[in-house]
């Protein structure tokens, strides 16, 4: 009874994590907004640099030390934030240049089944059906809650670079969680970003890859530091660390949930019908896939994944 307990208590500490993380992610849409004027990518390596010194400041409160890391190590960080950060942003924005939002969201709304299908086989396990299937219903209530657009083939294939970056921001963390924990890796992958960051802004704007903010587009880069980089990471590594990558990967269906949501508190927005519609199928996918078997669930093939929590936030 007690470890039943201890299992279903990680779960709800999971989804909870997990909902906010995505939350937090749907609604910087409307906050984003804020920032079309500002360098793109200069403003995303001050928003991860920021968020690299509120990490520091939350390892010393916490006594949490640094880990030395092995070479193996070190190449899985890098190609972590080189894809699932630098590159996901690099693609989104080159991406929006050929194709609608509507469209780059429906691709990278794929991601539920991507991280179904790849967590268990990467984990020598077969796909389960169920989570399968709940993944595919979160994608479609995903596509139908923002409209599917168009686009022409440039576009899709710089919206499938993002989707993949975006699966390889978790993906690549599953291995690396057990020995740094949520804090520490979201430490390492915002830091890790930063200097890559600069440098794809200084070939791409040259000296303009950063500049003074305005008032707003300086809350708006607060926002995005404090709220999207550094607590939304942190919840959404410690999801994965309850979840599993693969149950963990159906809550990005709620981004364009917490985007309408956003923009009706906001006043900017009425969901329509189909939003609903597309909303009610996100919900109930999740549902259904949680009560799926995760191929990495802290319980399965990573049993040290429960230790890997301690080092971050919801302990």
């Amino acid at each position: 009874m007690d470890t039943i307990a201890v299992v279903n208590k990680n779960v709800a500490y999971g989804v909870l994590a997990a909902c906010g993380a995505q939350t937090l992610v749907g609604a910087s849409a409307a906050v984003s907004v804020l920032l079309v004027n500002y360098p793109v990518l200069g403003g995303q390596a001050l928003r991860y640099a920021v968020a690299t010194l509120i990490f520091l400041m939350i390892a010393r409160a916490q006594g949490i030390v640094l880990v030395k890391l092995d070479r193996r190590d070190v190449l899985r960080l890098m190609l972590l934030s080189a894809t699932g950060l630098v590159g996901f942003n690099v693609c989104i924005l080159l991406a929006l240049r050929y194709t609608q939002p509507t469209t780059l969201g429906t691709v990278i709304g794929c991601t539920p089944i991507v991280l179904a299908l790849a967590t268990p086989l990467l984990e020598g396990q077969r796909p389960g059906l169920r989570l399968v299937g709940a993944a595919v219903l979160v994608s479609l209530g995903a596509a139908i809650a923002q409209g599917f657009g168009g686009g022409d083939p440039i576009g899709f294939l710089l919206a499938a670079g993002a989707l993949a970056g975006g699966v390889l921001f978790s993906l690549l963390a599953v291995p690396l969680l057990p020995k740094l924990g949520a804090l520490r890796l979201s430490m390492y992958v915002c830091g890790a970003a930063v200097p890559m960051l600069l440098l794809a802004g200084i070939l791409a704007d040259g000296s303009g890859v950063v500049r003074m903010p305005t008032v707003q587009e300086l809350l708006a880069l607060a926002y995005l530091s404090l709220l999207l980089s550094a607590l939304a990471f942190l919840l959404w590594y410690s999801a994965i660390v309850r979840l599993g990558a693969d149950r963990a990967g159906l809550f990005t269906g709620l981004v364009p949930v917490a985007a309408a949501g956003a923009s009706m508190a906001l006043g900017t927005g009425r969901p329509s019908g189909a939003q609903l519609v597309g909303m009610a199928l996100v919900v109930f996918g999740v549902l259904v896939g949680l009560g799926a078997k995760s191929a990495s669930r802290p319980e399965g093939a990573h049993g040290d994944l429960r230790r890997a929590a301690r080092a971050g936030p919801m302990r």
